[in-house]
């Protein structure tokens, strides 16, 4: 019997299509309620995202406006527009000053006064010149390979010497030119030659800017000088024309002489535009809300994120924060934003934002205003300073008790000064080691009859110049003390405040030797009653301490005993800032309930995987079974059809046996 090559030859019934509609009506009903599963988790994956996004948008100003220094905001202005200034409001106060600048700062300019026939082939002489710039000594070496006037001046402009040269054609010739790369006196150039014994001839570019007549060979054309300017009749210089934080948070950048008033004031608009950032995007949170969560009466249709409980909790937790009494603030004028103007519309939760009286709020009680949104800590001891709080740091009322005040490293020299002192070659160079890590190498004034004052004062000039400790940002005080004994002081206070000599001379004089100083304290004492940790002048608790975990002060002065309190307002800025962190951070609630979707939407696709694979063992399964079927009918197809042939082969023979 022949097999069955293609579904419904030996039926007719149980064909391929039959098989696909089977197949289809079994997919059907799972695979319609995976595609629901799948459309229903990605809304709410895209309304989370929106979410999200709202929330996110409130972060920033509230950041912001959780800092203290953002609530004082200044602005600065000149009468004189050559003299311009800049505010830094973290620093600023109200003031009105006057200014008069009577010289600007300038870089040195100088000329060869020799003319040379040639800039590429006459000879100006080998050997070396020595520039000096400031603190900065560079050797130029003049041989075969440059001596001329261009090879020179290319040399010194490939030496970073602090100089730039050019080569100039008067027309008659040829002279070298030189200019500072840096503005002010203290950038002059000084040049010295040694010149090579039958290759004379750089002499004449030497210059000594301390005594120009000395080398009449070259010219200066433009002096060095200082930007100098009165402030309040107070002169200042700078070796620049810009006056850098002369007066706390202001800045000058100088282009002409002359005079001008110049007037910083509160620029409460400033912080009144922050406000109003912080209540646009607090009203666009509550749109996307509304879109996303309201309920439309009329059509009777809510929105996707209706009657969430992450939407919920979100709002409720927002209008607590938003419109409750700052703690802390309960006896204060300004307790909550309604005392500032901000106040929320009942019939769409939106926040509504008077301006004048936020401005008026905030010019009548500043640190009421201040404390309503920034972390504040109140000291009722004029010497403890709040520094910051920590992650876990509650709002409330902190005792602190001094039990050992912060002192900075000294060291003391090993026998006074008698008389004057003569300082020489034998004795002015001495090296400081200051906090362990900064090295500082001193070469004293020479000089004969020099007072212990007149020491002091040298060294701690020098110290005050110094660049290695200007770059560090450490500080000595030099002084003498009560026997007349040297003392280096540390500007640095805590356990890791030191002074110590590394090398001198010959100290005999002056009684100083090689030593090791004294080093400082930390602060010690209790926060809350908890034992609170030192760095410095710095009193701290760390992050498991009990409600005031984390919070830092600055204990000034050497008074021990109780330093009275500190009284922590957290502010509605860094409430919200932690509130939203509890929702879109990495372990938010919005986190959580988008990870829970993505599992989700993970499962439909193992599920969708699952069904797959269902689905074709059961296509399987129909095809062997509809194959046996058909083959089965095909057999008894063939049997009927023998049996018919072999019956009709014997209907003659019977009718002819009846005849």
């Amino acid at each position: 019997m022949a097999g069955i090559s293609s579904l419904g030859i030996g039926s007719g019934v149980l064909t391929s299509d039959l098989v696909d509609q089977l197949v289809a009506a079994e997919r059907a009903p799972t695979e319609k309620r995976l595609a629901q599963k799948t459309q229903q988790s990605e809304a709410m994956l895209s309304a989370y995202g929106k979410l999200r996004s709202a929330i996110t948008e409130l972060r920033l100003p509230m950041r912001q406006l959780s800092a203290a220094d953002n609530l004082k905001a200044f602005s600065a202005s000149s009468s004189n527009e050559d003299i311009g200034v800049s505010v830094d409001s973290t620093k600023a106060s109200r003031g009105s000053y006057s200014i008069d600048v009577t010289s600007l700062a300038t870089s040195q300019a100088l000329a060869s006064q020799t003319v040379f026939a040639d800039k590429d082939s006459t000879s100006v002489g080998q050997g070396t010149l020595q520039l000096s710039v400031g603190d900065k000594v560079t050797n130029i070496t003049v041989d075969s390979g440059n001596d001329s006037l261009q090879g020179l001046a290319n040399a010194i402009n490939e030496a970073g010497a602090g100089v730039s040269a050019g080569v100039i054609d008067t027309g008659s010739g040829y002279q070298l030119v030189l200019s500072a790369d840096n503005t002010g006196s203290a950038n002059a150039v000084s040049i010295t030659a040694t010149e090579q014994a039958g290759a004379e001839g750089l002499a004449r570019f030497a210059f000594d800017t301390a005594d120009p007549a000395a080398n009449p060979a070259m010219k200066e054309t433009i002096a060095a000088s200082d930007a100098v300017m009165e402030i309040n009749g107070i002169e200042v210089t700078r070796s620049t024309n810009s006056f850098e934080n002369v007066i706390d948070g202001l800045s000058f950048d100088i282009k002409d002489v002359g005079t001008s008033t110049v007037k910083v004031s509160q620029d409460f608009g400033a912080v009144a535009d922050r406000v109003q950032g912080f209540v646009d995007k607090y009203n666009a949170l509550q749109s996307t809300i509304g879109s996303l969560a309201g309920f439309n009466a009329d059509a009777g249709v809510g929105g996707l994120l209706n009657g969430d409980s992450t939407v919920r909790s979100l709002q409720n937790q927002l209008r607590q924060t938003l419109t409750g009494v700052v703690s802390g603030l309960e006896n204060s004028n300004v307790r909550s934003l309604a005392d500032v103007g901000i106040t929320t519309d009942a019939e769409t939760g939106a926040l509504k934002f008077d301006r004048a009286e936020f401005e008026t709020q905030l010019k009548n009680n500043p640190d009421d205003v201040t404390a309503l949104f920034a972390e504040q800590g109140r000291t009722t001891d004029s010497q403890v300073e709040f520094v910051r709080s920590g992650t876990n740091t509650q709002p409330g009322k902190y005792d602190i008790n001094v039990t050992q005040a912060a002192t900075r490293g000294e060291l003391i020299a090993g026998s006074a000064i008698s008389g004057s002192v003569t300082i020489d070659g034998s004795n002015d160079e001495l090296s400081l080691t200051v906090n362990g890590n900064t090295t500082v190498d001193l070469t004293l004034t020479q000089g004969t009859n020099i007072s212990a004052q007149a020491l002091v004062d040298d060294i701690q000039a020098q110290l005050n110049s110094n660049a290695a400790l200007r770059a560090s940002g450490e500080s000595v005080q030099v002084g003498l003390d009560s026997n007349n004994k040297l003392t280096f002081t540390s500007g640095k206070y805590g356990s890791e405040s030191n002074v110590s000599i590394t090398s001198v001379e010959d100290g005999t004089a002056f009684g100083l030797s090689v030593a090791t100083g004294t080093a400082g304290q930390d602060v010690a004492g209790t926060i809350n009653g908890r034992t609170a940790q030192g760095d410095g002048q710095v009193l701290y608790l760390g992050s498991d301490s009990g409600p005031a975990s984390g919070i830092q002060v600055r204990i000034f002065g050497d008074q021990t005993g109780s330093r009275g309190s500190i009284n922590f307002v957290q502010g509605i800025g860094k409430s919200t800032v932690d509130l939203v962190n509890s929702f879109v951070g990495a372990d938010g609630r919005l986190e959580s309930r988008t990870n829970s979707l993505n599992r989700d939407l993970e499962k439909i696709q193992e599920d969708q995987v699952k069904l797959d694979q269902r689905i074709e063992s059961y296509r399987e399964r129909l095809v062997k079974q509809f194959s046996a079927a058909d083959s089965l009918i095909s057999q008894l197809n063939s049997t009927r059809d023998y049996v018919t042939q072999q019956l009709a082969a014997l209907a003659p023979q019977n009718n002819r046996n009846n005849n």
